[in-house]
């Protein structure tokens, strides 16, 4: 019966049931076993002196195991949740918070697990009976809540950002709402959970008895000390809210800020993350930043210079470069990336070997440099077949005064010496 229930949740599209099985295959083995010995010893005939030592064992094995399956069903639904949630995220706090859970599940059970047992065996643990019955449920309730809020940021709030940024109609392409979603979904959610904990530490401190506002008088004290020398840090968080805020860039953005140039990796209120063509990972404090420009906001645009010699007829090249881009545009392979076909704007600047002639077209984000990539190729096989030169430099060089005027019918011999 396991083999084929394992075989029904791999054709499913979610992984909770696969976990789950994996997770409870031990405890319904044991299941199985310890109710097939409770089965055949109520039915056989016991001795009376049996019925004692019995009547304790029975229920401690009964709720052993009913605790081991509650705390593999946890584990299971937070392995669960490390693996299709966490992962859906850019949030490292989630992982840790998951880890955490993980390691203390167990423990926390096989703990309460003992003090109940211990309890149904007849042993004196009135201490921690009174404690437990004081401070245990709360410290239990308030722990669950807290928990339940943690997991549901990670899984309510991306679904909400999501939609509301898709209602904003702010963003014109699927890519920019993703980017715009991304980069709130991390800056919430760490904010919110970073909120919750330290609300869970607060409470737990004061359940445990511990003044919690003079902690908080001391930590202002000195919070107070340690902000006048460190101004840099309340700057960085400014600034970065307002890069949040009025959305100047976001996660996967290609930008240049502080110098530096990059595909944005991470974005918070303190910093910002970038790595180079060159793979540098670059951290740059929001403080820092000054002027930002990004270089893949809601579409990018080709810009290149052709250059074609002065023998060159300009209209037929014009019209060449124009019939390129338009095929491009039309390519399946290249049509999904053009927003606007390259083509020939001006006469830009008579060089000193050439003619250059600017081309300009739009793209999607991020898709220019592959995009002008392939129209140079295009355009290098378009003016070979049409017979159009593209000049390289070249100079003429005069040795001493500049060489007198000759006559093309002049006979060699009869040139100054």
């Amino acid at each position: 019966m396991h083999k084929n229930i394992q075989k029904l949740a791999s054709k499913t599209k979610t992984q909770f049931d696969d976990i789950l099985i994996r997770k409870t295959r031990l405890p319904t083995l044991l299941w199985c076993f310890w109710l097939g010995i409770y089965v055949g010893f109520t039915a056989s005939a016991a001795p009376d002196s049996w019925s004692q030592i019995t009547d304790k064992i029975i229920p401690v094995l009964f709720v052993t195991l009913g605790i081991y399956t509650l705390v593999m069903i946890l584990m299971a639904t937070l392995k669960w949740f490390k693996v299709e949630v966490c992962t859906s995220t850019s949030s490292s706090l989630d992982d840790i918070i998951v880890g955490i859970l993980m390691f203390g599940t167990p423990v926390v059970g096989a703990a309460l697990g003992s003090v109940l047992i211990l309890n149904m065996l007849g042993v004196n643990m009135v201490t921690v009976n009174s404690w437990l019955g004081d401070h245990g449920i709360k410290l239990a309730v308030l722990t669950v809540v807290i928990v339940t809020l943690l997991l549901l940021t990670t899984l309510v709030i991306p679904k909400v950002i999501v939609q509301a940024v898709r209602n904003s109609r702010s963003e014109q392409t699927e890519e920019e709402m993703k980017k715009r979603s991304d980069t709130l979904v991390s800056v919430i959610i760490t904010t919110i959970q970073i909120i919750l904990i330290f609300m869970f530490i607060m409470m737990a401190l004061t359940e445990l008895g511990i003044n919690v506002t003079a902690a908080l008088a001391g930590a202002g004290v000195i919070g107070l000390a340690i902000g006048f020398g460190a101004q840099s840090l309340v700057k960085d968080i400014l600034a970065g809210l307002f890069i949040i805020m009025e959305n100047q860039y976001r996660k996967g953005d290609i930008v240049t800020i502080a110098g530096q140039s990059g595909v944005v990796e991470e974005i918070n209120l303190r910093r910002t993350t970038l790595r180079d063509v060159e793979g540098t990972y670059h951290v740059v404090p929001n403080g820092l930043i000054g002027i930002s420009s990004n270089q893949t906001k809601q579409l990018s645009r080709i810009n290149l210079a052709v250059n074609v010699s002065y023998s060159t007829d300009l209209d037929k090249a014009m019209a060449v470069i124009n019939r390129v881009g338009k095929e491009m545009s039309m390519d399946p392979p290249w049509s999904s990336f053009i927003l606007s076909p390259p083509k020939a704007l001006r006469v830009d600047r008579l060089g000193d070997s050439g003619i250059e002639i600017r081309v300009r077209g739009e793209t999607k984000p991020s898709r220019q440099w592959e995009v002008a990539g392939e129209l140079r190729l295009r355009l290098k096989k378009a003016f070979d077949k049409e017979g159009i030169e593209i000049p390289f430099p070249h100079s003429k060089i005069f040795f001493g005064n500049q060489p007198p005027e000759f006559d093309k019918n002049t006979e060699p011999e009869e040139l100054p010496k």
